[in-house]
């Protein structure tokens, strides 16, 4: 008796598992310890800066940043944003690919006529890459200068953020000896004082007042304000051409005197002193407060 022959089959088709979700950097690491440090407060507006003086990212923000209208949420949600990448465990590449949707319908012409999108990997990469050499800076003034290894930890930790924030290895110097050229490369080469950039430094806005926080302060706030817009911006000034590093801050040809540098070292000293001795609850923020007790509670 003849059997029907038999069509051999197909062979099934592997597929392959989907790749694991970029980790958040580690516990107890150095940006563990610095990024929800309220210190940091202090640092960011000065990382921003050196983000919108590239006129590609300054074009983005200008048309279509809310910064204006709305600067006290705008920079609430940046730093929320920014602790989620350090603290927020299986959120932090939720929020990378949060931030990835978000930029992906930016796009428009620069002041000098080039068309720009926000993903692109060279301006994505720079937004991320401000960061480290102004936590560099801003902790040889408001903590102790890193060591060597602290310095090489550092920009590791920040190379996994950028994993987080789904930025490719190739996208980004993969050591500090490649990044230092990268870096000045950029500053001498591309950045400029925007219109972003002035508008940040400009000590005469139409600033609103402060609309977070409890309900006594935000009424108190909105009394005052008149009086104390103009000193808080002046003070938003110094601060964030302070904490610039000096090589950024040449680069974009901002003045910067010995006696303000002087003031900027006086002040940095009393923060170095008092924000050690604060209470968790005042020293950290509420992100990082709050992983800093889950991971005690699971003993790491």
């Amino acid at each position: 008796m003849n059997h029907p022959r038999q069509t051999p089959a197909a062979p099934r088709e592997r597929r392959r598992p989907a790749p694991a979700d970029p980790a958040p950097p580690p516990v107890g690491g150095v940006l563990w310890s610095v990024a929800g440090d309220v210190r940091a407060l202090l640092m960011l507006p000065a990382a921003l800066v050196l983000q919108v003086a590239h006129p590609a990212i300054g074009a983005g923000v200008d048309e279509h940043s809310v910064f204006r209208t709305d600067p006290w949420g705008r920079g609430e949600r940046s730093l929320r944003s920014v602790q989620l990448w350090v603290y927020g465990g299986e959120r932090a590449a939720e929020e990378g690919r949060r931030l990835r949707e978000l930029h992906r319908t930016i796009q428009g012409t620069d002041a000098h006529g080039r068309r720009y999108h926000a993903l692109t990997p060279a301006y994505y990469s720079w937004v991320h890459a401000t960061g480290y050499p102004v936590y560099r800076h801003g902790l040889r003034l408001l903590a102790r200068p890193l060591t060597e290894a602290q310095e090489r930890q550092l920009y590791a930790e920040w190379l996994q953020v950028g994993r987080v924030l789904g930025i490719h290895d190739r996208d980004m110097p993969r050591t500090i000896e490649e990044f230092w050229p990268y870096y000045r490369r950029v500053l001498a080469e591309e950045l400029e004082v925007t219109a972003v950039v002035r508008e940040l430094l400009d000590t005469d806005l139409p600033v609103p007042a402060p609309d977070r926080g409890p309900l006594p302060l935000r009424l108190a706030l909105r009394l005052l304000w008149p009086a104390l817009r103009r000193p808080f911006l002046r003070l938003r000034a110094f601060l964030t051409v302070g904490f610039m590093p000096p090589d950024a801050r040449e680069a974009l040809g901002l003045e910067w005197s010995q006696r303000q540098e002087r003031t900027l070292r006086r002040f940095a000293r009393a923060v170095r002193l008092i924000v050690p001795v604060l209470p968790e609850r005042l020293r950290y923020l509420p992100l990082a407060r709050r992983a800093r007790r889950a991971a005690r509670r699971a003993g790491r």
